[in-house]
């Protein structure tokens, strides 16, 4: 079995804690093929600079293309090395995005939604006396503006809220009020040739499942769609490609053959047997 992590942290990530030099070393001792840096840029808060507990994207993203670009030529014979960025909320703030995008010439770019307009990400909710499908109506409606952003190439953890919401309330939303969203999500990624990322952050915290989970993987591939991305959120060493396996077993349970890593933008198929 090939493994390929595309969505790793960085400690040029606000919340990560190793070297790049070190995660990559740690992929390959893992026996990985290949793994993509993906730092956290949240566009929105790049004119923010250093006053914000993300910190200075104009310091660490291209810290972190530096010291990508440095272990691509270290590990070129042992290990993959794919300079990444991971985007949040594209949509808040189109020059800023612009702004980020102008860092480097990256190979693959995650778009997420960790925050709605003028919300906390959804990590610091209080989810009492929340109406959560009223949340979710909003987040999903957000997503699928971000999925019509065309400067991306996989939309990484679909039910990222989720993660939160089963943590503090114990309770995993009705997800089938939501199904004409999740289409048209759907359809936007496959009309645009977009990939869907199998986030497996999941299966290691309270909701124990792939972000999104089995039956939303099923979907997409039934309504047509043709990439998907593997990734493990790791933002230490020792999550590095965990999981990997538990995310090829969704993609071949629902009916892919393969699944996606991309350089340069193009993507490359992977054999999920």
């Amino acid at each position: 079995m090939i493994l390929c992590d595309l969505h790793t942290h960085s400690d040029n990530s606000f919340d990560a804690e190793n070297s790049v030099d070190e995660m990559c070393r740690a992929a390959i001792k893992r026996g990985l093929s290949a793994i993509a840096v993906t730092d956290h840029c949240e566009a929105p808060f790049i004119n923010c600079g250093e006053d914000c507990e993300f910190g200075s994207f104009d310091r660490q993203i291209p810290k972190s293309v530096k010291d990508t670009l440095a272990a691509r030529e270290k590990y070129k014979d042992k290990l993959n090395v794919i300079c990444g960025i991971e985007l949040g909320e594209p949509m808040h703030d189109m020059s800023q995005t612009e702004h980020a995008l102008g860092y480097a010439d990256f190979d693959f770019i995650l778009a997420s939604v960790h925050n709605l307009r003028n919300r906390d990400d959804f990590y610091y909710m209080d989810y009492s006396g929340v109406d959560v499908h009223e949340l979710l109506s909003e987040y999903f409606y957000e997503l699928a503006e971000t999925a019509s952003f065309k400067r991306f190439d996989s939309l990484a953890h679909l039910t990222y809220p989720l993660r939160y919401i089963y943590e503090r309330t114990g309770c995993f939303p009705d997800l089938s009020k939501h199904t004409a969203q999740i289409e048209e999500i759907f359809k936007i990624l496959i009309k645009n040739n977009k990939a869907l990322e199998i986030n497996v952050s999941g299966l290691f915290q309270p909701i124990k499942t792939t972000l999104p989970h089995q039956e939303l993987i099923n979907l997409f591939h039934d309504m047509g769609g043709n990439y998907i991305t593997i990734g493990t959120d790791a933002h230490s060493i020792s999550r590095v490609g965990v999981g990997l396996e538990k995310g090829i077993e969704a993609a071949k349970n629902a009916g892919f053959t393969h699944y996606t890593v991309y350089e340069k933008h193009t993507p490359e198929n992977i054999p999920v047997s």
